[in-house]
């Protein structure tokens, strides 16, 4: 990447994000971070670097504020329906804008396309989301290519998630993008990611 600092990695975290869209991807890369000879660093925030409530209930207390985690080389932003009230925040979306002016590579997990549609980084991209989204998304960027069966859409500087569990997907697909696949099999591995749904 060519920022020139260590490899880093910021998941901004917001009142009622979905909880598996935050720690899945955490998760997995946190796992890299250990692992790895380029040891990445990961780091979570928030806005003004206070705690939030995800939206089950679970509270984070993440490392930094947003002013404080930059230069960034991925970030990672969750979905969750803390997602609507701020597709319609038009300075959160103005600092959307320009974190993405300043950052290599921009994720989605879930309904954060929704997110990065209204800060207009979508448009005429294909792109995913959660499959209860797709509507919304049509609805903010008219413009974007809506792929319904991918778990992952990689177009290159911007790779978005569909809901929730896939996030350690998209996650695991950093990992083999930023590194190697052997090195993503291996935290595979670790977290013991195989999955074969019992349902």
């Amino acid at each position: 990447m060519s920022t020139g600092s260590p490899l880093r990695v910021g998941i901004f975290v917001f009142d009622d994000a979905e909880e598996l869209d935050v720690v899945g991807p955490y998760e997995v890369l946190a796992a890299w971070a250990a692992l790895s000879e380029l040891r990445p660093e990961v780091l979570t925030f928030s806005t003004d670097g206070s705690g939030v409530r995800l939206a089950k209930g679970l509270r984070i207390v993440p490392d930094r504020a947003a002013d404080d985690v930059v230069p960034l080389h991925v970030l990672v932003y969750p979905g969750g329906g803390g997602t609507r009230v701020l597709a319609k925040d038009s300075e959160h979306l103005d600092w959307v804008r320009s974190i993405r002016a300043e950052t290599p590579l921009v994720t989605s997990v879930c309904t954060g396309a929704l997110v990065l549609a209204a800060a207009g980084l979508l448009a005429g991209r294909p792109a995913t989301t959660h499959w209860g989204a797709f509507d919304e998304l049509a609805a903010i960027e008219p413009s974007v290519l809506p792929d319904t069966e991918a778990r992952f859409v990689d177009d290159g500087d911007v790779i978005t998630a569909a809901g929730v569990s896939a996030g350690i997907d998209m996650a695991l697909h950093l990992v083999a993008r930023l590194e190697s696949r052997e090195v993503a099999a291996q935290v595979r591995r670790a977290i013991q990611y195989d999955p074969s749904p019992p349902v």
